[in-house]
């Protein structure tokens, strides 16, 4: 038996580094596992998020944005230059310097907080054993008092699609093209595949969407969700819904992929195709048989609001348990974990959960939708208005999208808030932090916001709910 630790976390993404830390600051003795090793061999933290995920898609967003603003929108406000021209190698050696930066990070911080860095693959194999699998395949058994789950999510496969050397390719793939795709099929737009579609449309490439579902971002609030496919088919984006994807054949470097929509079967033929249809917990062989920790149908652990499993002391958290599969929703799980087994009071709230689609505009939303509300039985109201009326977004030459409020009718409580725009995954933090402490609608309305800002608009938003928006005409007056 090696070395016993008050808590062992398995997975160094955004739930478990998070979580080790969390747990080291609270004078716990903490150990992280973790099996992932980049194209040197070296073991390297921050899971999916910071190596193949949130981090270089991006970077890759980022800089695919500027170029677009340097060919088409640069002369527009005053800055001539020659036609600029994409260097993907170049963006790629860029995305690559991010996330080593960011890895580095992590695992300075686990020195610096006293966490433990265990190298190889963890599994559960008692209540209080965590056996660690090497990269040379050997064994060591590690003992602690508490355990913390955090393995992540892979990538859905499907049978009509598979993989196929740089071809067929799921996210991580399409984070390596080593140049631009001239016809690019995108199967998915969800969050990934409106994404990774926007970085190669931007560049070049003539993408399409294909989307089984009959409606577009239903996650999103109906009327945001209309401005965003709007916004997107104009950038070129061609979103074929209800396009249910049946097969597919590689000819050479090309891939055939034939699907059925409303008109019947149809089949396209596209350089290179993103599967991006979801992705599923990473739970097979992280716990042994026996141990008791239970899964659902889908491979989910169970846990309770607090994400403690069926056995005492052992947690699970993030892509592996039920709720949105996102950084921040498993970093906040690590942390509330941390503080329970540290023997603080804690808990999260999920109704004050961020999601944000990084597009150009970007889409961001807490909260309930209008119809999410309505189907609830909830009487609501409801305030919107357009970037186009707001001056810092014409100064910034940026006045597309709009930010939406929903509150609850009787009480004006804020359900949910909805926003297309730039920088929108900044914007939304307002109605995360007004969710979290319960504002109403007039409380946003009554504050005071700095001129000329984007953030103006949740505020006109906010006075829109009872028609008493400044900057625009209102829908119908209110006392």
């Amino acid at each position: 038996m090696a070395d016993k630790f008050d808590v062992i976390v398995i997975g160094a993404g955004p739930g478990g580094y998070v979580a080790a830390i969390r747990a080291a600051q609270l004078g716990l003795k903490t150990a992280c596992v973790e099996k992932w090793v980049n194209k040197e061999g070296k073991t390297v933290h921050g899971g999916t998020c910071l190596n193949v995920g949130c981090i270089p898609s991006k970077a890759l967003l980022e800089t695919s944005h500027k170029f677009v603003e340097a060919r088409d929108h640069f002369a527009e406000i005053g800055i001539d230059l020659e036609a600029p021209k994409p260097n993907v190698a170049k963006m790629l050696e860029f995305k690559d310097s991010v996330i080593a930066k960011n890895v580095g990070g992590i695992s300075a911080l686990f020195k610096a907080n006293g966490v433990t860095a265990i190298d190889g693959t963890g599994k559960v194999t008692g209540s209080k054993q965590v056996e660690v699998t090497g990269h040379d395949g050997g064994k060591t058994t590690y003992e602690a008092d508490n355990i913390v789950i955090a393995a992540g999510s892979v990538p859905v496969e499907i049978p009509p699609t598979p993989l196929h050397e740089d071809i067929v390719v799921t996210s991580t793939g399409a984070l390596e093209f080593t140049e631009v795709p001239g016809r690019l099929g995108v199967i998915g737009a969800g969050v990934i595949g409106l994404e990774l579609g926007s970085v190669w449309s931007r560049l070049g490439s003539e993408v399409v969407v294909l989307e089984a579902m009959d409606t577009f971002l239903p996650m999103v609030d109906k009327d945001v969700a209309k401005e965003t496919q709007k916004l997107l088919k104009k950038q070129g984006l061609d979103i074929k819904l209800g396009a249910r994807v049946t097969g597919s054949e590689v000819k050479g470097n090309e891939v055939l992929v034939k699907y059925s929509d409303g008109s019947g079967d149809q089949e396209q033929t596209f350089d290179k195709l993103i599967v991006c249809v979801g992705r599923r917990p990473y739970t097979q062989g992280v716990v042994a048989e026996g141990v008791g920790v239970g899964l659902d149908e889908r491979g989910f652990i169970h846990v309770d609001d607090q994400c403690r499993t069926s056995v005492p002391g052992i947690y699970a958290i993030g892509d592996c348990v039920r709720g949105p599969m996102l950084a921040h929703k498993a970093s906040e799980e690590g942390v509330m974990v941390a503080d329970i087994i540290a023997g603080h009071k804690a808990e999260m709230n999920y109704d004050a959960i961020p999601s944000v689609i990084y597009t150009s505009p970007e889409v961001a939303w807490v909260g309930m939708n209008e119809q999410e509300a309505k189907a609830k039985g909830i009487e609501v109201k409801t305030g919107s208005f357009p970037f186009s009326a707001n001056g810092r977004a014409l100064a910034n030459n940026a006045p597309e999208g709009m930010a939406k409020i929903i509150a609850d009718a009787e009480t004006d409580r804020i359900l949910g808030m909805h926003i297309v725009s730039q920088h929108a995954g900044e914007l939304i933090a307002q109605g995360v932090i007004a969710m979290e402490f319960g504002s109403s609608a007039e409380d946003l309305a009554l504050t005071c916001y700095a001129h000329p800002s984007t953030s103006e608009a949740i505020h006109e938003a906010a006075l829109a709910v009872d028609g008493h928006a400044i900057h625009m005409a209102n829908r119908k007056k209110r006392k």
